[in-house]
């Protein structure tokens, strides 16, 4: 996707997991795919606490060296050990040492400067997996708790992957919101909820939440995760892309840029069916114009490719 001034876009993808490594990598370079998110699957690779087995990812690593391609790798993806309760202060130190654990094996393996996106999406897996019991650690109402948790770890691991190698940079994925008052007198509350969105990256920067291993520092990318769900009317429906209330692509961005000053990256969108083609065009001309407001945005990340090819 070409901006006026003839400038293009980087698009980069999630592989989703789906493919054979060798094969996937192979089909996306030759599309001048050359960047990707993919993941390290824990619960496989320690069995038992203290011991890796890396056989589950180190096809995907050299796969992708041998291809030339440059992989984000998400650390943790929702899932963890079986024995690993993420409520436990004991979480963070066990993240950490399998993030430390991860690093070593990727210096070892690649030349290539690291990425690593620690833990994925902080907020949305705080509420579908500590409000919502959608999914592990299928908690009811401790959302705050385990937003606060997630953030230790990553605390904990971005400074144990920095231990093991300094060259590390770090992204963090989470989606942008826009909550709309359903009634005028929900203003106040749609407004707090939409605020929410940035709890989890002011922790990670230290501005909130002190306690929990936040540094200025930490925040390296800004991961933004944009789909045509992500606003709604305060404990009422989805607000449709086109409606009034529907706030442009370009305005959330700006907040996120305006507030953290940091680079950007689109880390998941996508749509499905017939709504492929429009969707990836409005997220195009946002984010130029975004960048054209002096955002600082890198790349464009379909998820999952293999479903939005």
């Amino acid at each position: 996707h070409r901006r006026p001034d003839g400038a293009s876009h980087d698009l980069l993808v999630d592989t989703g997991h789906a493919l054979h490594p060798g094969a996937d990598y192979a089909a996306l370079s030759r599309y001048r795919i050359r960047t990707v998110r993919d993941g390290l699957r824990w619960h496989l690779i320690e069995t038992m606490p203290g011991q890796y087995d890396w056989s589950s990812f180190l096809p995907m690593l050299r796969a992708s060296q041998d291809h030339g391609m440059q992989v984000i790798w998400d650390l943790c993806h929702y899932g963890y050990p079986a024995d690993v309760d993420p409520f436990s202060p004991a979480f963070p130190d066990r993240f950490a040492r399998f993030a430390a654990a991860a690093a070593s094996v990727v210096r070892d393996e690649s030349d290539d400067v690291p990425w690593y996106c620690p833990v994925k999406e902080i907020s949305y897996w705080s509420w579908a997996g500590g409000d919502m019991a959608h999914f592990g650690p299928m908690g009811l109402g401790r959302g705050a708790e385990l937003k606060r948790q997630l953030v230790r770890a990553t605390c904990a691991g971005i400074a144990a992957i920095r231990q093991v190698d300094p060259r590390a940079r770090f992204m963090f994925a989470d989606p942008v919101i826009n909550v709309a008052p359903l009634t005028p007198a929900d203003f106040d509350a749609a407004e707090h909820a939409t605020q929410g969105q940035y709890e989890a990256w002011d922790m990670i920067a230290g501005a909130r939440g002190h306690g929990l291993g936040g540094r200025r520092d930490n925040l390296d990318v800004i991961g933004v995760n944009f789909y045509s769900h992500n606003q709604w009317r305060l404990d009422g429906p989805r607000i449709e892309w086109g409606e009034t209330d529907y706030r442009p692509f370009r305005e959330l961005l700006m907040q996120v840029h305006n507030r953290y000053q940091r680079p950007i990256l689109i880390a998941e969108t996508g749509a499905e069916g017939d709504l492929r083609v429009p969707w990836l065009r409005y997220v195009c001309d946002e984010v130029a114009a975004a960048r054209s407001q002096g955002a600082d945005i890198h790349g464009i990340c379909l998820y999952p490719v293999t479903d939005y090819p």
